[in-house]
This record gives structure tokens, C-alpha cells and sequence, in this order.
């Protein structure tokens, strides 16, 4: 009998182990997905008419515990894959341009419009935010500098690599607090609003790119972060 109850202890306390792993695993599953940790610790209500049966015995103890202890491993294996998946889904949304790189009006959106220089109608491949020289331009996602150039049209334009062949350029601009090869975060500030290049004044011309092929940024800028990525569904 002390054997049994030594036995039973041991394995008591990997149990109780394993519920602690549940719990840390479950807080973080939660987190991830936006919900409340603390609800989930909430312990369900419980009730009804009392039939009392036998006591157990020593050998359903064990059977219990180990029906126990096959279940934990089981919900310690879904709640550890729910959790990379989760990251994942995370990480892809912040490498998706869903914030306004300047905070200010559309002055010209994206598609064919009047030219203001020749008059003619051509295809504008971006949009443009009416901003003051010097106001702060701020990643759309996180990703790579890679490219920060003088270009006749554009001016000074910085571009940035998100991966899954998705890039933002962002044109026009006065100044450059970022170069080429730099990692940046989602809203970190990378550049400042110019009037340099082909441009009649100051403004930001923003465009989303899905495998060198213009995108309207407005649909990147207004959907929802808890939808499929919208590069994913521009290559369908």
C-alpha cells in the first residue's frame, strides 16, 4: 500500500506539472487570440441531486489518472500547435500595409485620372496624402528598406519589402530617417513629407505593390487585420 500511494504521489506531482503547462500554454493561447486570460479561469458552475455510489478502488484511482493524463498530453499538444498558428496569423498581419503611412486627407486616390501636368488621362498607380513638408512618414508594415533613391518622377523614394512578394513605396519625400538594408516595425518613422520629383506640391504618393503589379493601397489601408492577409488574395 505505501508502494501504491508513493506511486500514485510521483504521479500526482507530473499531473500537477503538466496543469501548470496547461495553464502558462492557455494564458498565452488566449493573449494571442485577444481574449481575457482570467475568464477562462473561471470555473464552471456545478450542481444537482446527490446519488451516492461505491468508493473507488485503488486500480479505478489509477485508471482515472491515467485517462487524466493521456487528456492533458493531448490538449498540451493542440493548445502548443493553436499557439504557432496564432503567431503566425500575427506575425503575417504585421507584415501587411493596414496603417496609413501619414496621418492626413487623400488628396488623389488610386486609378486613371486627369494628369496635372500634361492634362491627358493617365493611371495613377498610388494615392497621395496632403501633408505639409516636414510631417512625419510612418511604415505601413514592418519589412526591408530596399531601396532609398533619387528618381526623376518620384524624388526621394524609399521602398519596403514585406515578403510574399509585397512592397510599399513612398514618394516624394523631403528627407529619409531609415537607408537600405534597415529593418522597420510597423508605425516606426522612416521618412518626413516632401515636394521633390515630378509633384505640384506637398504630399506623400503612397503605393502597394503585389509582385511589381500596382495595387489600390485603399484596400490594404481599410481592411480588417483579423482577415486573410490581402497580398494572399491579390495573387488568387
Amino acid at each position: 500500500m505505501s508502494e501504491n500511494l508513493d506511486a500514485m504521489a510521483r504521479r500526482l506531482g507530473e499531473m500537477q506539472a503538466k496543469m501548470m503547462q496547461l495553464e502558462a500554454l492557455g494564458e498565452r493561447v488566449s493573449g494571442l487570440a485577444g481574449l481575457n486570460p482570467a475568464e477562462i479561469k473561471v470555473q464552471p458552475g456545478r450542481g444537482g441531486v446527490s446519488i451516492e455510489g461505491k468508493p473507488l478502488s485503488l486500480n479505478e484511482v489509477k485508471s482515472v489518472m491515467s485517462e487524466l493524463e493521456q487528456a492533458s498530453d493531448l490538449r498540451v499538444d493542440m493548445l502548443s500547435i493553436m499557439e504557432s498558428r496564432l503567431m503566425e496569423q500575427k506575425i503575417r498581419s504585421m507584415m501587411v500595409p493596414t496603417q496609413p503611412p501619414v496621418s492626413g486627407p487623400v488628396g488623389s486616390g488610386f486609378g486613371w485620372r486627369i494628369d496635372p501636368f500634361s492634362g491627358h488621362n493617365a493611371m495613377h498607380s498610388g494615392i497621395d496624402f496632403v501633408a505639409t513638408v516636414g510631417t512625419p512618414v510612418f511604415a505601413a508594415a514592418g519589412g526591408v528598406v530596399v531601396s532609398q533613391e533619387w528618381m526623376s518622377e518620384y524624388g526621394l523614394v524609399l521602398e519596403i519589402d514585406h515578403g510574399q512578394d509585397l512592397l510599399t513605396r513612398y514618394a516624394h519625400l523631403s528627407r529619409s530617417t531609415v537607408r537600405k538594408g534597415d529593418l522597420v516595425k510597423r508605425g516606426q518613422r522612416i521618412a518626413d513629407v516632401g515636394n521633390t520629383g515630378r509633384s505640384t506640391g506637398p504630399h506623400l504618393h503612397f503605393e502597394v505593390l503585389v509582385r511589381g503589379v500596382p495595387q489600390d493601397p485603399q484596400k490594404f489601408l481599410t481592411a480588417s487585420r483579423a482577415a486573410s492577409p490581402p497580398a494572399l488574395q491579390a495573387k488568387r
